[in-house]
Order: C-alpha cells, then structure tokens, then sequence
C-alpha cells in the first residue's frame, strides 16, 4: 500500500512530521487483535485530526459497520480492496469529502499481487491468498476468500524486479500458501524452482506452511536448492490428537512429527518454528499436558504461542468446554517457557561456529546492527553502514539471554 500511494506523488511520513494520511491495516485474527485495533485507530485520530484515516485489513472486512462507527475514520476498505487504496485516496482529496463510504465487497475472488520491504531489508512476496479450510476456530476464510494465487510467470518477474532493485532475500507469503496455484494449474514446488533460477536472490524463506502440504518434495528441494533457507514454519496448534480433531484440522499429529524428522534427516541445522494454541474450547488440563509433552519432545526450535479466542461465527462456538482466562494465560507461560529453552539450546550449539548473515538496513544512531544466520539465528554485530544488505560471515560468541539473540564479530565481507 505504501508502494501505491507513493507512485502517485505521496511521501512516507518521518518521524515528526504531521501526516496527512494514517493507514491501518488491521488483523482479526483474536479478539484482542479487534481491541489493539480499535485503540490504535482512535489514537491516530486524537494525534492528528486533520489526517485522513483509512482503515483496511481484516476486521475492516469482517466489521466494516463497527469501524466506521468510530468518529474520525473517513474510509473503510475490505481486504479485497487494498490494492484500491490510492484511488479512493486520491478520490477523498479531490472531493474534500470528511467520509468515503465504501462498503468492502464479500465477493473475494481477485488476487492482488504484492511485493515490498517497505523499511526493512527483506522482500515479502505475496504469492497467495485465501484459504478454503474451515477450522472451526478461525473466520480467515470470511475475511480472506477462497484460495486464490497468482501465475509463476508473474511471481518470478517481480523477484527479478527485487534483484534489479538490489535486494538479497525475499520472504515467500500468503494466508495458505501449500495451496498455491489451486486456480492456475500451478504447483508450490514449481513455484519455488522458478524462484531458485531467478539470479541476484541469494535467499528465500518460507514464511508458514501447513504441514499436511509440506510434502517431502518440497523440503527434499529446499534442502539441496540453490536459495531456500534451512528454515521453516509449520502451524501445529495442538499437540493433542483429540484437540485437532475439534479444531478440524487436517492432519494428526504423527503427520507434524514425520515432518519434523524429514527435515531434520535432509537438514540437520534446520531451525522449525511452531503455532501452536492453548486454551482452545474443548482442551481439558489432561490434553493441554498431552500437547505440551509432544511439543516438547520434538526437535523444534520456537513456538509462537496465543491463547484461544471465541470469534463470532465460527463452528468452535459449539463444543462445550470452555477454559477460563486465567487457565489460557498460564499454559501459554508454559509453553512460552518452554519456547525459550528450546531456542536456547538450540542456538547455543552454534556459538563459536562460523556462519553467514545477511546484515538489515539500520538507522546509523545504534552502536549494534541486526541480520539472520541462514537457519534464522538473530545476530548483533558493531554497526557498519557500509555492510547493511550485504551478506557476510560471522563468528557467532555468546548468548543474550533477554532476546535469544547472538553477539557476533564480523570476520569476512
């Protein structure tokens, strides 16, 4: 969005500068992601009353009446219509209007290419969109559509595009993107040895892949490709058989493990991040320690954790467990203490080695500059402007154990 408003003459606000437009693009995804919404929208409008306040995203499409509610939201755009956003933005200025009312549309069939690092240093390639599963937890599939992606000839001309532009590494996205291609005759793994031919890409990584369409092609080649990262994240949600049959998701958890252990065989350095839900409806103290000892006995590296929330509509609404507030907030303790002993010892088998990173943009006002390893360990290293998106070895030193990141030393550029 920031790349469409800025082709049409719009510059991105610094810090302290009066914007005349705000953006937000909002999640749905929880319940408290509707509320941290709702709050950062009305302090926008309370910093600057004069701006133009567009709202987009996902609870602008589920609950486009609520937020235009909010006094001071002048445009409310549905997911389907971000790639709009100039013209309705342009269209406010033209007519001075105070309120554009737009009503998202329900019917999400087109799919709107995206690809940008906006202040980063990294590329996000949106390569899909959708998703036709109906967990019974989840309103994606209401906010997002169906499945939809688009062509391998389209994606790899914009992974050119990044190469031409300088960039080095490129993050592959959607909302499902094992589905990919399910409208164009298309396959993911072809996809990804197109994107591996592109020249001047020197990585990829995937940001989320179901694990019941990681087949064992897909990591077979990420393992041996030119590109692709040794890094993967795979949504689990419940280590409980039982639990992920209530979720209605499509695997067991035999499934995830297999997929653990292919890429731990093809990749042994692989670093595996995990979703996983506490709290959920229907997940008794008994199965929570039921998923809680499978993740822990699974060579994984991190585990993304949120605790369960009941969103209007969906099928979970129904099973009649209910665990309370205050038993999800300490299951997910749980597992987020487990998360960081699992990230500990797995990065602390890497101190002392040397490996590849590729060192982000920075500000020049902090004496550290960041980047990843290839298997995504976080790295600090004395700031040098003159290595920023450049790949460089490292020797790998000592641990912070507030952040889980390395202290390094640049041994050769």
């Amino acid at each position: 969005m920031q790349s469409l408003l800025s082709a049409q003459g719009f510059e991105p606000a610094q810090a302290g500068d009066t914007p005349d437009v705000c953006v937000v693009n909002t999640c749905s995804v929880t319940a408290l992601a509707d509320s941290k919404c709702r709050q950062h929208i009305r302090h926008l409008i309370r910093q600057w009353p004069q701006a133009l306040v567009v709202v987009t995203g996902c609870y602008a499409q589920l609950k486009s009446q609520e937020i235009a509610q909010i006094e001071g939201v002048d445009i409310v755009l549905g997911s389907e219509q971000k790639g709009d956003i100039a013209t309705y933005v342009k269209q406010w200025f033209n007519d001075r209007q105070r309120r554009l009312d737009v009503t998202p549309t329900r019917d999400m069939r087109r799919f709107v290419p995206s690809c940008d690092r906006g202040d980063r240093t990294r590329y996000w390639l949106k390569v899909q969109d959708g998703c036709d599963y109906w967990c019974s937890y989840c309103t994606i599939p209401m906010a997002r559509g169906r499945s939809r992606s688009g062509t391998i000839a389209a994606l790899t001309a914009q992974a050119r595009a990044v190469a031409d532009e300088g960039g080095r590494e490129i993050v592959i996205t959607g909302v499902n993107i094992g589905d990919f291609g399910k409208n164009t005759g298309e396959t993911f793994i072809d996809l990804l040895k197109a994107l591996d031919a592109v020249e001047g890409i020197d990585r990829y990584r995937i940001s989320s892949i179901e694990p019941d369409l990681l087949t064992d092609d897909i990591i077979d080649f990420c393992a041996q490709s030119r590109a692709f990262m040794p890094h993967f994240h795979i949504p689990l949600q419940s280590g409980s058989d039982a639990v992920l049959k209530l979720m209605r998701r499509h695997y067991d958890r035999q499934v995830f493990a297999d997929k653990v252990t292919r890429c731990r065989q093809v990749m042994p350095d692989c670093f595996i991040g995990v979703d996983v839900m506490v709290g959920t409806r229907g997940e008794t103290p008994e199965l929570f320690d039921e998923s809680y000892d499978f993740l822990a006995s699974l060579n994984v590296q991190h585990l993304h954790v949120f605790p369960y929330s009941e969103r209007p509509g969906t099928a979970a609404l129904r099973i009649p467990y209910v665990v309370s507030q205050q038993d999800k907030q300490q299951r997910a303790a749980r597992m987020g203490e487990l998360s960081r002993r699992l990230q500990s010892d797995f990065t602390r088998r890497y101190l002392g080695t040397v490996r590849m990173v590729l060192l982000e943009h920075g500000n020049g006002t902090s004496s550290v500059m960041h980047g990843f390893t290839d298997n995504y360990l976080r790295v600090n290293v004395p700031t040098d402007l003159s290595l920023a998106n450049q790949l460089v070895a490292v020797k790998l030193l000592t641990l912070n154990k507030d952040d889980l990141s390395v202290d390094a030393q640049v041994i050769a550029t």
